[in-house]
């Protein structure tokens, strides 16, 4: 099956991500690697978009819990909080 929005195909998650931003994800997640000047330009950027849009927050929030409640399988679930490690008594100290 493919999924269009618009005229645009999305094929990923992050597919979906840019096609309901209208904007790159780089843009609000960053790169790898940046540099201070790069990240500085980057903000500046999303600051005016957020400034031109300010429900744009909500609209991608409504988006990607739609986008995650239709796809679960688009997305690998990792764990928030990890299990407290069991303890163990040790030698001659009470658990």
């Amino acid at each position: 099956m493919r999924t269009y929005i618009g005229r645009q195909q999305a094929i990923s998650a992050q597919d979906f991500a840019e096609l309901a931003l209208g904007t790159p994800v780089e843009l609000w997640l960053g790169v790898a690697g940046e540099t201070d000047e790069e990240r500085a330009a980057r903000e500046d950027a999303a600051r005016d978009i957020l400034a031109d849009n300010p429900e744009l927050p909500d609209d991608l929030v409504r988006i990607a819990a739609q986008v995650i409640e239709e796809n679960p399988d688009l997305f690998d679930v990792v764990p928030l909080v990890r299990p407290a490690r069991r303890r163990t008594a040790r030698k001659g100290v009470a658990a």
